[in-house]
């Protein structure tokens, strides 16, 4: 009896259709590189191995047709033969399938997936093994009892089976591709054991069937590796899933095992094997997963104390937060530790962002941070609270004035970063005493100590007292006022004179803001100025102090006096893109001549950024008007920095002027002079500057000043802040017949020819009424921790606004 053309054309199909497979897995695997090519390798070699035991099984199931009956011991050595091969097939495909991209990053996932599919295949060995097992004997006589050759087939071919059921399970979601590699791996399995159990008891028929299903299982790997090989659509996305496929197994073996009994039969060995492998790989799983949940635990706990830390740390500087600060005060208050509460905040530094960028900001931010870290005592806390606001929380302490100094002193230094050094200043508040455990008390104390310390000049140190909370009232109902007095038309101008010496007729005067409100009465410019630029209201009455100086001065230069007007400008103000448009603007709205205006910045505003400060100055000074430097000699400037600005006048500080007593000259007759003074004359004079003296207050300074060779001067002496009307009076009374007013240099070239005016700020007026009359009852006036009485007042001048220190009014706070 020879074989059946159906038998044959089925052998040779599949012969045929493995090796193409083969193939295509051997060119897969040639043309992979990286790290994944070892399962494409796994993959070609276990398909090699699956071809290798199909030719020998449909060999074997050809050649023995004809005796099929007669050759039972030959066949059982050829269906062991091919047994091996199908399982080494097997292992090789799960090994592969394991190093698939996605499948297991790490050798204890790789344990997890293998486990699992041992725990999945075993249940498919103890079921498949009852239900061919007698007396249910699904496929007759070929059951494995009958058949040992096969049992290393099935246990492989359960396992592969097994973890691919596993793998495509939680794949997420379950693609064509894996269901395809899946399906594919299994088919292969399958298709050796039944090849393998053809040859062994089941007859030529279910062995080239088990042919068919391995040729074609063979395919579908090929294909399935063939799409994974395509660009973009490598990776296999596995995820884990939290057990919701682990009752499967369990409910399987249940339900066959009580089948099984209800049949009759009995558990044999391989049973039992089975029934004892899947009870140790699932004890091995569990103790995979408690070991994965303490080290997730132990992880979640450091992630946790991370977190915490970062919850509590300020990312730039590394110092505490606002919340490591209240956690320590809270501790401190729960354990009853008397602790002293020192708040600091950098005066200027909003300057820095806006003039050198935020990333320099940040720098000198991260700067501050490094000195309060190398300054404190063990056990001092140090707390950024946001912006350029810091604190520090000392322990034990019973005077923190030392600590306090040495920071004063330690964060005044220059900070190198960007272009050029930055100097800033710090103001303190201190809070809190031994006794002190109330937290948000001594937060608050220290807020407005650190507050009260701005307000009174910077750069400072003040601890609380309890008439703070009467400044803090105040402050707030004079900032809450201050924003509709634009509005309610509460704000005026005085203006000081600006005498030429030593004729001492008045030439030009220095615009002053005043502010009467009807219940406050008169408040201090001191008060509200630095008050103003603290909640951004600078701008806004800059630019009403710049409409209404225009204004007064168009109407005085149309009565035909010969004056100019000086204003004072904010470096807030100084620094704003908009700033040269709005004084081109006035000039324009108020026809005003661009000579005739002086606009005066102080040394505050040289020492924060010298390069941009001289853009500015040399954009408004190509709109015609004058430059002045305020408050020269004060303690910034430098020789180099004069040299480079763009300035037309300087302005002696009134320190110079009244702190030094006259010197006659060695050797020679003639008046007394102040050497500070002298010194500033020629150095003017050295770079063509005129110079103002400030804050001439006595004849004696007067004398002094004019020996020097000083032209121009200002002070108590000439005259306070008075009213438009009265300098009006000023200015003809000092008018005679014949004479001129002395005057200042020309003015710089005119301006290029720019676009037109942009429009005005809201709610300014640029023909605003003329001045009311003088307020009554403003005897005295003091700015800048200094005050003056009636009784310093020449008697020529009606004292009716106060006295001025015209330097200190408009300028950084």
């Amino acid at each position: 009896m020879h074989p059946s053309p159906g038998l044959v054309a089925v052998a040779a199909l599949s012969g045929l259709a493995a090796a193409g497979a083969v193939a295509l897995l051997a060119g897969s695997a040639h043309r992979r590189v990286g790290p994944h090519r070892q399962a494409h390798l796994l993959l070609a070699a276990a398909a090699g191995t699956a071809l290798l035991s199909l030719l020998v099984g449909v060999t074997t199931v050809l050649l023995a047709v004809p005796h099929w009956a007669h050759e039972q011991g030959h066949r059982t050595h050829w269906a062991t033969l091919v047994s091996i091969g199908s399982a080494v097939s097997a292992l090789a495909l799960g090994a592969a399938l394991l190093r698939l991209p996605g499948a297991a990053a790490t050798r204890a996932a790789t344990a997890r997936l293998l486990l699992d599919g041992v725990i999945m295949g075993s249940a498919l060995w103890f079921v498949g093994w009852v239900l061919f097992s007698a007396p249910t004997r699904l496929l007759g006589a070929a059951t494995p009892m009958a058949c040992r050759p096969i049992v290393l087939a099935t246990v492989s071919a359960a396992i592969t089976a097994g973890l691919t059921l596993i793998m495509v399970l939680r794949a997420a979601p379950p693609g064509g591709r894996l269901l395809l590699l899946g399906t594919g791996v299994t088919g292969v399995s399958v298709g050796g054991l039944g090849v393998s159990a053809g040859l062994c008891q089941g007859g030529p028929g279910m062995a080239l069937t088990g042919a068919a299903v391995l040729a074609g299982g063979l395919l579908a790997v090929a294909l399935a590796v063939h799409r994974v090989d395509l660009p973009g659509q490598f990776d296999v996305d596995l995820i884990r899933r939290d057990g919701e496929y682990a009752f499967v197994p369990m409910f399987a073996m249940a339900a066959s095992a009580m089948y099984h009994l209800a049949q009759g039969g009995r558990f044999d060995a391989f049973g039992i094997v089975a029934g004892s492998v899947e009870g140790f790989a699932l004890v091995a799983r569990q103790y995979l997963a408690l070991n994965d949940v303490r080290g997730y635990a132990g992880r979640l706990a450091e992630r946790e104390a991370h977190f915490r830390e970062l919850a509590h740390t300020d990312p730039l500087t590394g110092l505490a937060n606002r919340r490591g600060l209240l956690r320590a005060l809270h501790r401190c208050a729960e354990a009853g530790v008397p602790c002293v509460l020192l708040g600091l905040d950098l005066d200027g530094f909003k300057n820095v962002n806006d003039m050198r960028g935020h990333d320099v900001g940040d720098a000198v931010l991260a700067e501050v941070g490094r000195r309060l870290r190398g300054n404190l005592r063990p056990g001092d806390l140090a707390a950024r609270l946001g912006g350029d606001e810091f604190a520090v929380l000392m322990h034990g302490v019973d005077d923190p004035g030392p600590v306090a100094e040495r920071l004063l002193g330690v964060l005044g230094r220059p900070y190198e970063e960007g272009d050029g050094p930055i100097f800033l200043s710090v103001s303190i508040g201190v809070a809190g005493t031994c006794g002190e455990t109330e937290v948000e008390l001594l937060l608050r104390n220290a807020d407005l100590a650190l507050r009260y310390a701005k307000q009174r000049g910077k750069n400072r140190i003040e601890r609380y007292d309890a008439t703070y909370d009467q400044l803090l009232r105040r402050r707030t109902r004079l900032e809450h006022e201050l924003r509709g007095a634009i509005e309610r038309d509460e704000l005026r101008l005085a203006f000081q004179p600006v005498a030429s010496l030593p004729s001492v007729r008045p030439v030009g005067a220095e615009a002053l803001l005043r502010w009467h409100h009807p219940e406050l009465g008169n408040v201090r410019p001191d008060e509200f100025i630095p008050l103003a630029e603290e909640c951004g209201m600078i701008s806004k009455l800059g630019a009403w102090v710049l409409h209404q100086a225009c204004y007064q001065l168009s109407r005085w230069l149309a009565d035909g006096h010969d004056v100019w007007v000086s204003v004072n400008v904010s470096p807030r103000e100084l620094h704003a893109p908009e700033y040269v448009v709005q004084v081109a603007d006035a000039l324009r709205a108020h026809h005003v001549p661009p000579q005739r205006l002086v606009l005066e910045v102080t040394e505050h505003a040289v020492a924060t950024d010298l390069d941009e400060l001289i853009r500015r100055l040399s954009a408004l000074r190509l709109t015609g008007v004058r430059i002045a430097l305020d408050d020269f000699g004060a303690g910034y400037s430098s020789l180099g920095q004069l040299r480079r600005l763009p300035i037309d006048i300087l302005k002696i500080d009134h320190g110079l002027v009244a702190e030094h007593e006259p010197v006659r000259p060695v050797g020679r007759d003639g008046p007394a002079f102040a050497p500070m003074v002298d010194i500033v004359m020629r150095l003017g004079h050295h770079f063509g500057l005129e110079v103002i003296a400030e804050g001439v207050t006595n004849p004696t300074e007067l004398a002094a000043v004019v020996a020097a060779g000083c032209r121009f001067g200002q002070g108590a002496l000439f005259g306070w802040g008075v009213p438009a009307e009265h300098l009006e009076a000023m200015l003809e009374a000092a008018t005679s017949p014949g004479a001129r007013p002395a005057t200042l240099p020309p003015a710089p070239p005119p301006p290029p020819v720019r676009p037109g005016p942009s429009p005005l700020l809201p709610r300014l007026r640029s023909n605003p009424p003329a001045p009311r009359p003088p307020i009554e009852g403003s005897a005295q006036v003091a700015t800048g921790g200094e005050s003056t009485s009636r009784a310093d007042t020449p008697t020529s001048v009606n004292q009716n606004v106060g006295s001025v220190d015209s330097s200190r009014e408009m300028r950084q706070a």
